[in-house]
């Protein structure tokens, strides 16, 4: 129905085979762009920029269902809101989760985007978001996009160091938790908690 028609040579059933058998299936185009639909025999500029912004729409759509009271008290809430945003990154992303006095979300950002094996985040990346919206707490949270969200050596120096930096500008760093598939998760959660883990 989205492809609408094939051409002289293929149709659309042919097309949209080709699609579902190179993406592996409907969530794995969610990682597509028009350049990958253009290697798509059948598909041509117009229709691949048509097609890669109804994917973007459906992105948005998962994303937008939010509320505006947002409280996230465990790892779990933290798990829940941010892995419809990262589930099809394939890159590594670092959020900030600011938070009021009773952990109400006040807002979320995202403030480093590194490659497929790490992200380097500064102390004063994560605080001048919190500060600017006035939060009381933070959490840190990022993604691996292996799926397995077991911490790396390097995720243990970061957070000790954004732990020890919270306390020099008065802000309570309530968790980092790093978001995961439960597929590939060990403890089949899909996340790991530093807070829960007895690391913070």
């Amino acid at each position: 129905m989205l492809i609408r028609s094939g051409n002289a040579k293929r149709d659309v059933l042919a097309i949209a085979d080709d699609i579902i058998n190179q993406s592996d299936s409907l969530f794995g185009l969610l990682k597509w762009d028009a350049s990958d639909f253009q290697r798509i025999q059948g598909i041509g500029k117009i229709k691949a920029l048509q097609l890669s912004t109804q994917i973007e729409i459906a992105k948005r759509m998962m994303q937008s269902k939010r509320s505006s009271q947002i409280f996230l008290d465990e790892a779990q809430k933290v798990w829940d809101y941010l892995y419809p945003e990262v589930r099809a990154d394939t890159v590594e992303k670092v959020w900030v989760l600011c938070l009021d006095r009773k952990n109400k979300l006040i807002r979320a950002e995202p403030i480093t985007s590194g490659t497929a094996s790490g992200s380097l985040v500064h102390p004063r990346e994560v605080f001048r978001p919190a500060i600017r919206h006035g939060a009381s707490a933070i959490i840190l949270a990022h993604n691996h996009p292996s799926g397995d969200p077991t911490p790396s050596s390097a995720d243990l120096k970061v957070t000790k160091k954004i732990s020890e930096a919270s306390k020099a500008v008065d802000l309570s760093m309530l968790d980092h938790v790093i978001i995961g598939e439960p597929d590939s998760c060990p403890q089949s959660q899909g996340f790991y908690s530093f807070s829960d883990g007895g690391l913070l």
